[in-house]
């Protein structure tokens, strides 16, 4: 397959598979005439990148998984243990955000959203930076 069979068959953009390629996650081989031929292996390979990629694995951790899933030795222990690594770091990111969820909400709530010029939400921004504000405003 050509690049654009490829990219078609795994639903990635060529760009994609040539970052890949340069950054050594897939080694096409090359014709005569030096086009990237893909073959089934190259195909499961980017596959493989494109659902570990969409459950936001980073490209190191997809790296090793992928030397992993190359390895009929390997320990499960290890793949565990980055898809664990993986999650936690998923959910700290998910009570951040559910943190920064609640401040804006109770902030949003807290806003008239009328005419009258003062405002909780900028007072708020404001006083988290505890300088000056651009309108000449104390936080």
């Amino acid at each position: 397959m050509n690049i654009g069979e490829i990219a078609q068959a795994v639903g990635m953009p060529p760009k994609t598979i040539r970052y890949y390629e340069d950054i050594g996650l897939v080694n096409p081989k090359r014709s005569g005439n030096g086009y990237r031929v893909y073959g089934d292996t190259d195909r499961h390979q980017l596959a493989f990148l494109g659902r570990a990629r969409s459950l936001g694995f980073s490209i190191e951790e997809c790296r090793a998984l992928l030397a992993l899933y190359a390895d009929r030795g390997r320990a499960s222990a290890e793949v565990r243990a980055i898809a664990e690594d993986h999650l936690a770091a998923i959910e700290e990111k998910i009570a951040a955000l559910r943190a920064m969820q609640a401040t804006l909400s109770e902030l949003v709530s807290a806003c008239a959203g009328d005419d009258r010029p003062d405002c909780p939400i900028l007072a708020d921004l404001a006083h988290e930076v505890g300088a000056k504000g651009c309108c000449g405003e104390r936080g």
